[in-house]
């Protein structure tokens, strides 16, 4: 039988820094993994930096709509045609914001007899954990039903506060397992059972946030990138994009986590919907993310025009 592992976490915890190193273990071990991505925009954008890991016919991306909801049934449809193969294991990195109790809960209803019960991982960034304000119940939702909780983002933790987050994770979770990023060993993952832990009744639609996206011009330089994106307020929890730079033909994948931090690097070749700006949180309209990007190209105008009239400043 074939299992089935959802990996769920709150944006930017490093669900898919996790989803990769399991990639790079199964394939390593000669097994067949097939890879959903969920996202509530653009969900192609992430898948196309797995294609150096599996097959584009092992990877679906579902955008849109949220796998807790309003998209179960896609997932679960979807589950049901995979094809059998030798060694078969499907894994589901669940967007940053779902529902993970509600996505348990359905999620093993109607799933063909050839997959064993889910199970649930769930991310968990020590340095950040509940340090999220209105969206820590969010949070604690998103571990309460899991089998594993990966602790992330430890580096520069003390000791203490490392214990102090697992301390308060056993007090939602006393029966999961509990490692680091670096102690996750695909072999121990077919040994857990799903969770029948008691959980916490969430309101669900305080998992569901506004999100859009905008086309995405080339840049004339990487300041742009900061630019943009400490022009787009606070309450936007997450930001990604994908353009060009200075009339480079590689395509480079930037992104700004919830704790402010922003990150580039190389996109895996050319994205199949164009150059664009995502964002996930409160307020996010498209003409937020227009007018980030007017600003940033202004500022850069601005300032090519200051060095044209002053080179030695």
């Amino acid at each position: 039988m074939e299992a089935i592992i959802t990996i769920v976490g709150f944006l930017g915890s490093g669900k898919t820094t996790l989803l990769k190193k399991l990639i790079h273990n199964y394939v390593d071990q000669n097994w067949n993994p097939y890879v959903i991505l969920n996202d509530y925009e653009n969900a192609s954008l992430d898948a196309q930096q797995f294609l150096d890991q599996i097959d584009v016919k092992q990877l679906k991306a579902l955008s849109g709509s949220c796998i807790c909801c309003s998209g179960i049934h896609v997932l679960r449809d979807f589950i049901n045609r995979i094809p059998p193969r030798l060694k078969g294991v499907t894994l589901i990195e669940a967007n940053g914001t779902s529902d993970a109790c509600a996505l348990m809960s359905f999620l093993g209803v109607g799933i063909n007899e050839r997959f064993l019960p889910p199970i649930q991982i769930s991310v968990v960034d020590v340095k950040n954990w509940q340090k999220r304000g209105e969206h820590n119940e969010l949070e604690v939702n998103q571990i309460q039903v899991s089998s594993l909780l990966v602790l992330t983002h430890t580096e520069d933790i003390s000791l203490e506060r490392k214990n102090a987050v697992i301390k308060e994770l056993n007090t939602y979770n006393a029966t999961a397992e509990i490692l680091s990023i670096d102690e996750v060993d695909v072999t121990l993952i077919p040994k857990l059972l799903p969770s029948k832990n008691k959980f916490k009744k969430f309101e669900h639609l305080k998992a569901h946030w506004s999100s859009c996206s905008a086309d995405l011009p080339q840049l004339p330089n990487y300041n742009c990138i900061y630019d943009i994106c400490n022009a787009l307020p606070k309450t936007i929890m997450r930001i990604k994009g994908c353009t060009q730079i200075e009339n480079k033909k590689e395509y480079i994948y930037f992104e700004r986590t919830p704790d402010g931090k922003i990150s580039i690097r190389p996109f895996n070749g050319e994205p199949t919907t164009g150059s664009k700006l995502l964002t996930i949180g409160p307020g996010s309209t498209p003409n937020l993310l227009e007018k980030a990007i007017e600003i940033a190209l202004m500022k850069e105008k601005l300032n090519f025009e200051g060095l044209e009239k002053n080179p030695n400043r």
